[in-house]
């Protein structure tokens, strides 16, 4: 069951296709080592003694052999370093060779063969090991006039590198660290400096790759780490470098533009084309049901509130909704799906919930394996985490996931949220039944993603959804939270966050609470926010927040949040029963209904455009498409060009601007 998931996931083979493509994509580096040309002027790669020079989109990238130091020189002839030395020895350098556009030398003593290649426009290095190993690189944000550093945590930050909170333990993200396949909701990372430059620093290895934060001398750098394993076929480690205009959202500009180069992206318009059932996310917002928002009643209730978009989901606590209910939320407009988890087994003697209760033998003989041969427990130390690989050799014998389906949707669903899939909580199963790496089990579970979304035709989502599902879902409810750390031991702090009572309305859900300041700070403040799921994926997957993150459960952040929903044009996630829609469904309703035109007009757009107006940061602009749509929101308490603290407008086609001021909890 979700709620007690504490964490810091012709039709057929059409969707099966677009699955291999994403795969290919970002499942390996061998996917991108063919390299090529930079495409701009036929410059080629140079090498000096051990100065190897790249040539680069705006300028070039001079790669030192002896460290894996890298320092980039813009068009305009501003230079600064891209990544400081490797923190590992390396050990003597041997002969440099030169092919083209590829320059390739060697580390004997470390076992590493390092090719540094101009391709698309940016610098593309490929380490390979011989041997399980470790490598400590590249170290960014080192330079003395980095001022930032942004990250997809969640939506995204851009977090000043020597600002005293954000380097001081109460931010949380000093010593942190974030795996590229699954602490970060995409596998790139950029800086900025103080004049107009900043790098782009994308991950194509991400699996086994890990970003982490340090801070030194009262300034913020990242080191980032791979593993070689030749069990885990991670050999090949990838990156590429791009130089960039420092704008917050660069990165995530060129990190998009690398996608589309690859075929990673599909866009919302071809989703709804495969399927118009898609086309009900436009303009809805999102709520899990509980109580009498369940019933047709319930539903009922929504359409007088004047609601005709909704995403409504239930969890798997053995009250669905009932086929008249869905029923009447479909003819309503909406859509309507079911909570669930192909991820956890337990025994069924003594299973606490639904979707972790298989038919025999998934417990114990589809649970994944340690590499010392126990089985790895499951969510909240109840059972086991279930093996991927598995399930999928079950087939054609047994029909686990097929079967679990057709029963979750027997009352209609037109929806399916699968937890945990897109997340890139990925396993290795030291199995000798079904043995398994991460990248298998990505591959696995974007392929039983495509069946949902492609064979069953149902609009599916998942939880934080990494870039590369993009393909096999259409929205995902967490991408846009960014949690830190600590959040995780405050929802654990029953007492202050709630817990499963009652039956109807759990406090896990229901029950408000005020973040800690530095919580809040670190999640919430728009000085720090930026959109960078967006500019990747703003037309491709619909975002939102966090399930336990409705709306109303943060009163303190509620019109913060509800000024960003609109800023970055995706919906509110919200929790609905009675009590909740008296209290608070006449405000749910003037929201939506504020945002439904907005996101009808720029849902299937890409974000084209975000940027500060104010010198404090907190007056936004966003735009979207070739401006269909322009967003300005102003977090400040002060008036800004006529638009009041704490207001948001929105023009749509360059019409009249619409305002919301909206009140908060």
């Amino acid at each position: 069951m979700k709620a007690r998931k504490l964490r810091k996931s012709k039709k057929r083979i059409v969707a099966l296709g677009a699955v291999l493509t994403v795969i290919g994509v970002v499942g390996t580096a061998a996917a991108f080592g063919a390299g090529g040309r930079d495409g701009r002027d036929g410059r080629q790669v140079q090498v000096r003694g051990n100065r190897v020079t790249v040539p680069v989109a705006g300028g070039r990238v001079v790669v030192d052999a002896a460290s894996l130091a890298v320092r980039g020189r813009a068009d305009d002839g501003r230079a600064w370093q891209l990544s400081a030395p490797a923190a590992d020895a390396l050990g003597p350098v041997a002969r440099i060779s030169v092919h083209g556009d590829r320059a390739t030398w060697r580390y004997p003593a470390k076992g590493l063969t390092v090719t540094a290649a101009a391709r698309d426009g940016r610098l593309a290095v490929t380490v390979r090991s011989a041997r399980k190993s470790t490598l400590t690189w590249p170290v960014t944000a080192t330079d003395p006039n980095t001022s930032e550093v942004q990250f997809p945590r969640g939506e995204g930050l851009s977090v000043p590198v020597a600002d005293r909170w954000w380097n001081s333990a109460g931010a949380g993200l000093a010593g942190s660290e974030a795996g590229l396949s699954d602490g970060l909701t995409m596998p790139f990372w950029g800086t900025s400096l103080r004049d107009g430059h900043g790098a782009s620093y994308i991950a194509e290895s991400d699996i086994a790759t890990t970003l982490k934060f340090v801070s030194a001398g009262g300034r913020l750098h990242t080191e980032t780490e791979h593993a070689f394993s030749p069990a885990q076929d991670t050999l090949d480690y990838t990156l590429t470098f791009a130089l960039t205009d420092g704008s917050p959202v660069a990165a995530a500009r060129d990190y998009r533009a690398w996608l589309q180069a690859h075929g990673g992206i599909t866009t919302l318009r071809r989703k709804i084309a495969r399927n118009p059932e898609v086309g009900k996310l436009v303009g809805a917002f999102h709520a899990y049901t509980w109580g009498q928002a369940r019933t047709a009643q319930g539903v009922q209730r929504l359409r007088e509130l004047g609601i005709d978009r909704m995403w409504l989901g239930y969890d798997a606590d053995g009250s669905p909704m009932d086929r008249s209910a869905v029923s009447l939320a479909e003819r309503s407009g909406y859509l309507v799906g079911p909570y669930d988890s192909w991820a956890n087994a337990q025994d069924p003697a003594a299973a606490d919930s639904s979707v972790s209760t298989w038919p025999a033998p998934v417990w114990q003989d589809a649970c994944v394996r340690g590499a010392d041969g126990r089985i790895v427990t499951g969510f909240g130390g109840r059972g086991c985490y279930v093996s991927s690989e598995a399930l999928r050799g079950a087939e054609p014998a047994h029909h686990y996931l097929a079967d679990r389906t057709r029963d979750m949707t027997a009352n209609g669903a037109n929806s399916y949220f699968l937890d945990v899939d897109a997340a890139g909580e990925l396993f290795t199963d030291h199995s000798p039944a079904h043995p398994m790496t991460q990248a298998r089990d990505r591959e696995n579970r974007l392929r039983r993603l495509a069946r949902l979304s492609g064979g069953r035709g149902l609009v599916v989502g998942s939880e934080s959804a990494g870039s590369w599902a993009n393909g096999v879902l259409a929205f995902s409810h967490g991408s846009g939270t960014p949690a830190p750390d600590r959040l995780w031991s405050l929802e654990r702090d029953r007492a202050t966050w709630g817990g499963y009572a009652p039956a109807g309305a759990p406090g896990i859900f229901f029950k408000p609470v005020r973040l800690p300041a530095d919580v809040a700070k670190a999640m919430y403040d728009p000085r720090y926010r930026v959109p960078l799921y967006q500019t990747v994926l703003h037309d491709s997957v619909v975002s939102t927040e966090r399930w336990e993150l409705s709306w109303s459960k943060l009163p303190d952040q509620s019109r913060t949040r509800a000024l960003l929903a609109m800023l970055y044009n995706v919906p509110l996630n919200v929790v609905l029963d009675k009590a909740e829609l008296d209290a608070h469904g006449r405000q749910i309703a003037q929201l939506q209904k504020y945002f439904e035109p907005l996101h009808k007009a720029a849902a299937t757009r890409p974000m084209t455009g975000f940027r500060w107006l104010t010198p404090d940061r907190l007056v936004q602009r966003t735009t979207f498409g070739d401006g269909v749509l322009t967003v300005t929101a102003n977090f400040s308490d002060r008036a800004h060009d006529g638009l009041p603290a704490g207001c948001v407008d929105a023009a749509v086609d360059g019409g009249r601007a619409q305002r919301l001021c909206p009140a908060g909890l």
